[in-house]
């Protein structure tokens, strides 16, 4: 269990690659599937351990939350794991996220510009704090209105913990389904949290083209 939630990853498909080539291993997500191994034996499941079962040399460069979805890249060798996570470390990638959020946004779109950390006595929730926590910006834009919720294109500029959820509920808008921040109608109104790493832009290790990879929205 993580909390009172019973840690149970869906399996089909198994592993469902985007592309692979002798450097990259790009991967789409399941929401329920933990991206690295917990401290648990029970929660040794995870994306990491599901590819090295095919592709043995894969390594982590980054990581989705257990309830996002979406495009998730690995490396397939030394080499292309320090280049993908100089590129991460250095904001060098480009991230499209979309959500969708309880209630209805007032205005179009907008930029969040507010510090987090974590939340220590409530982990792995995070806060906001002024004073002591790291800077954190999300871009956003309306992509659809309907009567209790909106659906938001996100563009987070830095990559904290939970940066998405904890930025729109400061928002006024929970995700839907946030199982850590969303209360009332917004946690019941999805039966997973509605957000998924549609797109992920990054400089491929082996001479440095521009390449965007998509997972097709799931909700």
């Amino acid at each position: 269990m993580i909390g009172d939630f019973v840690y149970a990853p869906p399996t089909d498909p198994y592993v469902e690659v985007i592309h692979q080539d002798q450097d990259i291993l790009v991967l789409n997500k399941p929401s329920g599937l933990l991206s690295v191994p917990g401290k648990a034996a029970e929660h040794a499941d995870c994306l990491e351990t599901r590819a090295q079962q095919q592709f043995p040399t894969s390594r982590t460069v980054h990581r989705l939350d257990m309830d996002t979805s979406g495009v998730v890249i690995m490396a397939m060798n030394a080499q292309a794991h320090r280049h993908l996570g100089l590129q991460f470390e250095r904001r060098h990638t480009a991230k499209t996220y979309i959500a969708d959020v309880f209630g209805n946004i007032e205005n179009s779109e907008g930029t969040i510009d507010l510090p987090l950390r974590c939340d220590w006595p409530n982990r792995p929730k995070q806060m906001v704090d002024h004073d002591q926590g790291r800077s954190a910006q999300t871009n956003w834009l309306v992509l659809e209105r309907h009567t209790t919720w909106t659906r938001v294109e996100l563009k987070p500029i830095t990559g904290r913990s939970h940066q998405l959820r904890v930025h729109m509920l400061e928002l006024g808008h929970p995700i839907l389904g946030d199982r850590f921040y969303a209360t009332g109608k917004a946690l019941v109104a999805a039966d997973r949290l509605r957000l998924h790493a549609q797109s992920l832009t990054v400089h491929h290790p082996d001479g440095g083209a521009r390449l965007t990879f998509e997972a097709e929205l799931p909700f």
